[in-house]
């Protein structure tokens, strides 16, 4: 079978731009394994202008002229967009089925005579969101059941066969390769010794929301107040530094706020890690930081690093509430950096490494192979489906509403992801524990303009 992959995000032969991107690779070499042939097309960089391959089967044209750095792909000229379409268009006429990998393709049209499978990968960029709400594919693949919610109480909502076409499959991790073993080649990019003192790990973007202010907020508590004056904390460089002026003036900021806060020694700045080295990346920490308020689709970052013995503390944000049980990883509110900075003193003393539970835990349900033969089983089993019929319920008092899964209610209130805050909501907080599978207007408890500003400040949402 010929099978094309589309990918708004740019690849490369040998490092990749985030979690999705990996994934990306994994599926397509292990449908090149099964003996199909893949043409992956992608965004085209000047540090990735040429075709390349990552296996005999599998060609990656960088092709399409998208707007870089990334967000905001479609802040292109109109004669992009258009030969992005005819090109995508071509290729799709020498294959068979068509994969479209984090979405990121609004144009339904192009896909109409061929049969479409559409994964979504985020619950934030507005490609994204609009790939969703744009839906026309035959199969929709979500990753946790954080963005499954998302989609189903959002887009779904006005489509009855939208559910029918969802699939549900959690990222898998390759288990041999994240585990806990001696790192030696990473110590070409950033050589520390955990043996020696506590190392922090912040592998992120640098993005505000990623949370490399809350790690910092940690680390001054962990050094200035628990003693822990010879810690140091990783921080990657991001490959679009010297392309991104809004990327330097980040780092900029950084490194004024940690000569005011005096934490200058506490931190090293390195290069990005390759794809390949991550496993021995993450053996290099005592713990690894993921406090941030950006909504994941999944997360991998976490579960890679407790994959390696390297424990890790999660902030209470999207997918992170339930991918784990409580039991199995620590976690905290958003932006408590005093609790954060508590378990992670006591991690960092006691040494503590991942618990046989959790890893077995990890192992059962986020097993690589099951997920790639899921995404197999789709991709090359799909089958040409009509298009969704679309319909508007008018909201009565028959509706029924309930707490978005997007939120939760914790001791500071109901918080909201999207949002990143809490809000003091203590009628809401009654009515979601009263009514968790719906209320209407009559049992809100509150006057009808209330109920109707939290379902537009996305508090609640139409329970299906």
């Amino acid at each position: 079978m010929n099978i094309l992959i589309f990918s708004m995000t740019p690849l490369f032969p040998d490092r990749a731009m985030g979690g999705a991107q990996k994934q990306l690779k994994l599926i397509a070499l292990y449908l090149a394994e099964l003996g199909h042939n893949v043409t992956v097309v992608c965004t085209w960089r000047q540090d990735t202008p040429t075709p390349f391959r990552w296996h005999a089967r599998v060609e990656v044209l960088p092709m399409l002229r998208f707007k870089q750095p990334f967000p905001e792909p479609y802040a292109a000229p109109a004669y992009h967009i258009a030969a992005a379409i005819q090109d995508v268009g071509e290729l799709l006429r020498r294959h068979d089925v068509f994969y479209i990998h984090d979405g990121g393709l609004i144009f339904p049209y192009i896909y109409q005579d061929i049969p479409t499978v559409i994964s979504l990968r985020s619950v934030i960029y507005s490609e994204t969101q609009q790939a969703g709400f744009l839906f026309e594919g035959d199969a929709l693949i979500l990753i946790s059941e954080h963005e499954r919610r998302f989609y189903l109480d959002t887009a779904g909502r006005f489509a009855p066969e939208y559910a029918a076409r969802t699939h549900l499959i959690p990222n898998g991790f390759d288990w041999t390769l994240y585990r806990p073993h001696a790192p030696h080649k990473v110590r070409a990019i950033v050589d520390v010794e955990r043996s020696a003192y506590p190392v922090l790990l912040h592998p992120h973007r640098p993005e505000a929301d990623k949370g490399l202010q809350q790690t910092i907020d940690v680390v001054d508590l962990l050094v200035h107040r628990y003693g822990l004056t010879t810690l140091k904390t990783l921080v990657p460089r991001w490959i679009d530094t010297a392309l991104a002026p809004h990327v330097r003036a980040f780092y900029d900021d950084i490194t004024r706020q940690l000569d005011e806060r005096g934490l200058r020694e506490n931190f090293i700045f390195h290069d990005w890690i390759p794809e390949a080295l991550m496993p021995e990346y993450y053996n290099l920490g005592s713990l690894t930081l993921c406090l941030g308020s950006y909504v994941e689709t999944f997360g991998n970052v976490p579960y890679e690093s407790l994959g390696c013995g390297t424990p890790a503390l999660v902030a209470r944000v999207g997918p992170h509430r339930d991918n784990l049980p409580d039991a199995l990883v620590d976690k905290v509110d958003f932006d408590d950096a005093e609790t954060a900075a508590a378990l992670a003193a006591a991690i960092l003393r006691e040494g503590r490494r991942t618990p046989p539970e959790t890893l077995a835990y990890l192992r059962t349900h986020f097993s690589l192979e099951g997920m790639m033969r899921a995404y197999a089983a789709i991709i090359t089993g799909a089958q040409k489906r009509g298009p969704l019929r679309h319909q508007i319920v008018p909201l009565d008092d028959t509706t029924r509403f309930r707490l978005a899964h997007w939120c939760y209610v914790s001791a500071r209130g109901v918080y909201h992801d999207f949002r990143a805050a809490y809000a003091p909501m203590p009628q809401l907080a009654a009515a979601a524990q009263r009514w968790p599978g719906g209320f209407t207007f009559a049992q809100a408890g509150v006057a009808r303009d209330v109920l109707m500003a939290w379902y537009r400040d996305g508090y609640v949402v139409v329970a299906g």
